[in-house]
């Protein structure tokens, strides 16, 4: 097998794993609040989107590819998809303001993390090939 595809097919399995990770804890997440003055404030659904971007810019990072990324945001999606197409009383997300950003953001925070990741593999890119110049001098 090709050490390229081999890698890739690594990171593919990696980011499947990391989404179903990242689906789950931030569904358990999204909902949570902290009571201040009488006023609840949801700080749930920006800790999970907060937790998507990390482990996707992780994906980038050690994959040194944007595909682990893309992977993982479009599994996370259909991942809390399906945990929110439960009957009436087995759904785990619900259609109000945290639910919705919870659901959508996956797909924002998916789109900004390709740009920055796509952006950051440029440079990586480019300092090794910097690197591998120094070295054959």
């Amino acid at each position: 097998m090709n050490k390229g595809v081999a890698s890739a097919a690594r990171g593919i399995a990696t980011a499947v794993l990391a989404a179903l990770f990242v689906a789950a804890a931030g569904t358990a997440l999204h909902r949570q609040t902290v009571v201040l003055s009488g006023v609840d404030i949801p700080w749930g659904v920006g800790a999970a989107l907060l937790l998507l971007a990390s482990v996707q810019l992780w994906l980038a990072a050690w994959s040194v590819s944007v595909i682990p990324t893309a992977v993982a945001g479009g599994v996370a999606y259909a991942a809390v998809g399906a945990l929110s197409s439960g009957g009436p009383s087995k759904q785990l997300l619900l259609g109000d303001a945290m639910g919705n950003t919870w659901v959508f953001g996956i797909a924002a925070v998916t789109l900004i993390m390709l740009v920055v990741a796509s952006r950051l593999r440029m440079r990586w890119r480019g300092a090794a090939h910097t690197q591998s110049l120094a070295r054959s001098r």
